[in-house]
């Protein structure tokens, strides 16, 4: 699937949703989850072939596969994506890169210590620089460079053009120790997520002004602080190319030459059997490939697959008569397929051959896929309704479609703010429910979603709480009073009229005004499809666009908000291409998880629907087709991407749109093209139901917090909704997550964590599905490089363990 992403924390600007009908949201007792323990499941190791550094060779190149050329080199600017990351990563000091276990660890190439040394009055950090650690022109880093960081990402002069802004906005001041290499850092609000602050560290000569902020670090970073520095950015060649750096510290490098060469995804097979590339992600397919090749070269048996494997005898021996036959024309085009065939087939066992040096290197991606229901108006803006969706989904069946066929743990992920094995990891989502489709049935029904519904003619009034209906009905009363007078009038001259008529000329008047009743229901009913685009002639239009639980098209939709307004993406999120932030907390085992309180009412839903303690849902009609409402039939509109690495997620998306049919819910899928996936659809809200990722995160209070913010309305009428694309949230989600950052306790916090994700479950605007699939094809004779899983790449140790393999690609093929 396409990837698309955001930064580990965004600026704290104003949040939006537009808050509908406020419902009360009840969490379910937490019977569903494991222990009240926090749960020790273990991460899925890393595959990176490991090998002792005295086993790698010295001096050679490898070519890593990225989707694109990076848009900047500026990891803290709005457009930054994954080959930014990865860039960065080799050149640039991280602090604290996250470990195989997903967990934030003091790198000592660059650290001595971090340390809170005070907590009151204020928090205060202090940083002891390694002695050895300068910049690639021989200055040491230290307290300036933290400071010019500081002031660019603070927020407080916009001249500076950052995405993200979280933590730092905190700071009071930053001061030089003893010396430059001991820097103290104090906070005007405590901070818990401290160690997520500068990394990567930028020098100051980035740092210290718009002008090289902005612009200087887009295209060039002419100071480093890595194991490699920056050779030269070729855009022609699509190639960044980086060196051993002379001045680094540490331990050498034992590459003499890292290339990040773009390979489009549909091109990667071709690359590596060309040679051209060392190391890239892969799809399920490529997987298979390989793994036939290294068969098939293990077994010596003919192919069995590829082009023309297919061909029965019978069709085998059709082709070679049409071939030889007197029908010369026929003769003609049945050689040149023959020819074709031949071709196709030497190529296919050339690439084969040549794909048996590689090994596919598989673990856990650190980010995980979910199913987004999009809250901010139509039928999902009513909780019911998603809570509804949730329950019908079996998401160990979806994580089974998608993980177990690459023989990987096919396990539902159970929380919204960690991965299994990272420290908080709980599965939280006993707070929304399991599978259960008689509980989803009920939900619809007591949303007023019937069988019948979509028959019946829109209601004049909107359901609302008892006390809404006695206004209501307290208001129309004296409306009637005060016209009664008139109403007899007019009552009497119509009767005094009607005797004047005759009963022929009843009839016909009846008559006419049925036709005009029905000419005005279907010109109403085909304007909202026109508005909609539901039409027939619309839909044959519309992109890969086919309808799931119904014959006919699917009623017209509240159409969405043209006002909406999405702060730009942060780093991550465009990092996955659809994937954006991290997160690490779970469902607190307190009592006040099942509390329902005034803080957690969400939009959508009407308010007092949900009947006393005990009571029993109203038994649901057998669902045959969708159900319907005032007029309307239950048809959400579920957008996927169309590109041809993300066959798997629309295989899981069909099989979403199978589980909701069953529960009378009607899916209208459209395959949108991969580049405009996120920014055309997600973003803008333009969807009912989506399938994207994010990234997995140490700093779950910090990176989670704009994700499941409560979006507001913004002073002109637009939304703002950080990352929020659901357009779900509640003020105590964000107050947990307030609470949470401020506080230093780390056990203490994990626990706030938990809670909030507990709401996050029972909101249900978002439903995590499973952790991704993480396949990397690396040359077999590579060490220290494939699937890392949580853990940040160690660039210095890759190499190749083969001494004969050092070299370029060219030069290993002589």
């Amino acid at each position: 699937m396409s990837h698309v992403g955001v930064p580990r924390g965004t600026v704290r600007k104003r949040r939006s949703l537009a808050l509908l009908t406020a419902g009360v949201l009840t969490i379910p007792a937490l019977a569903g989850c494991s222990s009240d323990s926090e749960e020790t499941s273990r991460a899925v190791p890393q595959d990176i072939a490991p090998a002792a550094r005295d086993r790698v060779a010295d001096g050679s190149t490898v070519n890593w596969a990225v989707d694109a050329m990076p848009t900047t080199l500026n990891a803290f600017q709005a457009d930054a994506d994954s080959a930014t990351t990865k860039i960065t990563g080799a050149l640039l000091p991280t602090l604290f890169p996250m470990d195989a276990a997903g967990h934030p660890k003091l790198n000592p190439d660059y650290l001595e210590s971090a340390k809170i040394i005070e907590r009151e009055p204020k928090q205060v950090v202090l940083y002891k620089l390694n002695q050895q650690a300068v910049w690639s022109d021989g200055r040491e880093i230290g307290a300036p460079d933290f400071v010019a960081q500081w002031r660019a990402l603070s927020g407080k002069d916009s001249a500076f053009w950052t995405a993200r802004n979280a933590g730092y906005e905190r700071i009071e001041k930053i001061e030089r120790g003893s010396d430059d290499l001991q820097v103290r850092v104090t906070f005007a609000k405590p901070y818990a997520d401290w160690r997520s602050l500068f990394s990567p560290l930028y020098p100051k000569e980035i740092t210290g002004s718009p002008d090289t902020f902005n612009d200087g670090a887009r295209t060039a970073l002419k100071n480093t602080a890595g194991p490699f520095q920056l050779k030269g950015v070729d855009k022609a060649k699509g190639t960044v190319t980086l060196v051993r750096s002379p001045r680094w510290w540490g331990e050498k490098a034992k590459l003499g030459s890292l290339v990040f060469r773009v390979v489009a995804p549909k091109d990667r097979t071709k690359a590596l059997a060309d040679g051209t590339v060392h190391v890239t992600d892969i799809d399920a397919a490529t997987a298979n490939r390989i793994a036939l090749a290294l068969r098939d070269g293990s077994n010596g048996q003919p192919l069995t697959h590829g082009p023309g494997a297919d061909l029965t005898p019978a069709a085998a021996l059709r082709s070679w008569a049409l071939a030889h036959g007197s029908d010369e024309k026929q003769a003609e085009i049945a050689q040149a397929a023959r020819e074709a065939n031949r071709k196709a087939v030497v190529a296919y066992g050339a690439e084969q051959k040549a794909l048996r040096g590689y090994a596919v290197r598989k673990s856990l991606e650190p980010a995980y896929t979910q199913l987004a229901l999009n809250g901010e108006s139509g039928p999902l803006a009513d909780d019911r309704v998603r809570r509804a969706v949730a329950r019908a989904l079996d998401r160990q069946e979806l994580a089974e479609t998608v993980l177990k066929p690459l023989g990987l743990p096919a396990k539902p992920l159970g929380s919204h703010l960690a991965l299994a094995g990272q420290p908080g990891y709980k599965d939280g989502s006993g707070a929304l429910g399991g599978q259960n489709t008689k509980e989803a049935q009920a939900l619809l029904a007591d949303a007023g979603w019937t069988q019948g519904g979509a028959a019946e003619k829109p209601k004049d009034t909107k359901a609302g709480s008892e006390a809404e209906k006695k206004d209501a009905e307290k208001k129309e009363a004296e409306k009637k009073e005060g016209e009664e007078g008139t109403e007899k009038a007019g009552k009497a001259d119509a009767d005094e009229k009607k005797t004047d008529k005759t009963e022929a000329e009843e009839k016909a008047e009846k008559k006419a005004e049925e036709k005009a009743d029905k000419d005005t229901d279907a010109d109403a009913d085909k304007a909202d499809r026109a508005a909609t685009g539901s039409d027939e002639s619309a839909a044959s239009r519309a992109e890969g666009l086919y309808i799931v639980g119904q014959d006919d098209k699917p009623g017209a939709g509240p159409a969405r908000s043209a006002a909406t307004h999405v702060l730009a993406p942060s780093r991550d999120a465009a990092a996955q291409s659809i994937a954006l932030l991290r997160q690490a907390g779970a469902v607190s085992g307190d009592s006040a998880a099942a509390k329902v309180t005034a803080q957690d009412k969400q939009p959508g839903g009407a308010a007092g629907a949900y009947a006393p303690v005990g009571t029993a849902a109203p038994a649901p009609a057998s669902v045959k087709g969708p159900l319907g409402k005032d007029g309307k039939t239950l048809t959400l509109r579920f957008v996927l991407p169309s590109g041809p690495g993300s066959q798997s997620l629309r295989g899981v998306g069909d099989r979403i749109a199978a589980m909701l049919e069953k529960i009378g819910i009607g899916t209208e899928i459209t395959k949108v093209p991969d580049e405009s996936y996120f920014k055309d659809h997600i973003a803008s809200g333009d969807y009912d139901l989506a399938l994207y990722s994010w990234p997995a995160t140490a700093y779950p209070a910090t990176d989670g917090r704009p994700i499941y913010a409560k979006p507001e309305p913004a002073t002109d009428g637009s939304l703002l909704v950080e990352q929020n694309y659901t357009r779900v949230g509640t003020d105590h989600i964000d107050q947990l997550f307030d609470q949470a950052v401020a506080e230093l306790d780390e056990k203490a916090s994990r626990e706030l964590m938990k809670q909030a994700d507990a709401r996050i479950w029972a909101a249900a605007g978002s439903i995590p599905l499973f952790q991704r699939p993480q396949l990397v094809a690396v040359d077999k004779k590579l060490s220290n490089v494939g699937a890392f899983g949580f853990a940040a790449p160690r660039y210095q140790d890759i190499g190749f363990t083969d001494r004969q393999a050092a070299g370029s690609p060219a030069d290993r093929k002589k």
